[in-house]
This record gives structure tokens, sequence and C-alpha cells, in this order.
């Protein structure tokens, strides 16, 4: 069984920057797509980025394509989201989560598993 743990959340100011990590243990991510979500109080969780096992294959939400950027380190068995120009509607608690089967809707949580906890990012001045 696969565990996922997200930290690098926090408090940072409209245009600011922060990366978030997910690390695993129990398997290997090179064995896995990922992704990223994100729910707002009051909201529906909502696919931010995937990437695909190699790494090489990704996909952004509209909202934030040009200003996140997902990556993997297998040999760390981590994968990080790079987030820049941070908006305050980028508040949220993030997760990652593992793709549990083969579909085109790569960032529809329904096909995702192995949740983390999340990790708080608040975006305000």
């Amino acid at each position: 069984q696969v565990q996922l743990v997200e930290s690098g959340g926090g408090l940072v100011q409209p245009g600011g920057s922060l990366r978030l990590s997910c690390a695993a243990s129990g398997d290997t991510l090179s064995n896995y797509a990922i992704a990223w979500f994100r729910q707002a109080p009051g909201k529906e969780r909502e696919g931010v980025s995937y990437i695909g096992r190699a790494g090489g294959n990704t996909v952004y939400a509209d909202s934030v394509k040009g200003r996140f950027t997902i990556s993997k380190d297998n040999a760390k068995n981590t994968a990080y989201l790079q987030m820049n120009r941070l908006k305050p509607e980028d508040t949220a608690v993030y997760y990652c989560a593992l793709r549990t089967m083969f579909t085109t809707q790569k960032l529809d949580p329904q096909f995702f598993g192995s949740w983390g906890q999340g990790t708080q990012v608040t975006v305000s001045s």
C-alpha cells in the first residue's frame, strides 16, 4: 500500500511562489502516474496538474497553466508542484494522489487514490 505525504504549504503573498512536495513510501513512484488536486472551502476538489509514470506527459488545468510546474524525481520517490505567480484564488488544501485506473480524464479525482493528508496553501496580503 502506497502512502503519500504532502508538505511545503504555507502563507504567501500574491505573486509569490511555493514548492509542494509529495513523498511516497511503500512502493516506487516510477510505477505510477500522479496528480495534484486542490479543494477550497465550500468547493469541490479539482484537478490541478498530472504527470505520467515516466514524467514526460504533463497536463495542467487552465487556471494554473503557465504558472505551475509538476515534476517527479523517481530516485527520491517524490513528486513536486512548483507554484509561481500565486493568486488569492489559488488558496486551498492541496493533495497528491496516484492514478488507480487508466483514463483519459487525467484531472478527474475519481480515477485517483492513495490520497495524502493535504497541505494548506494560503495566498493573501
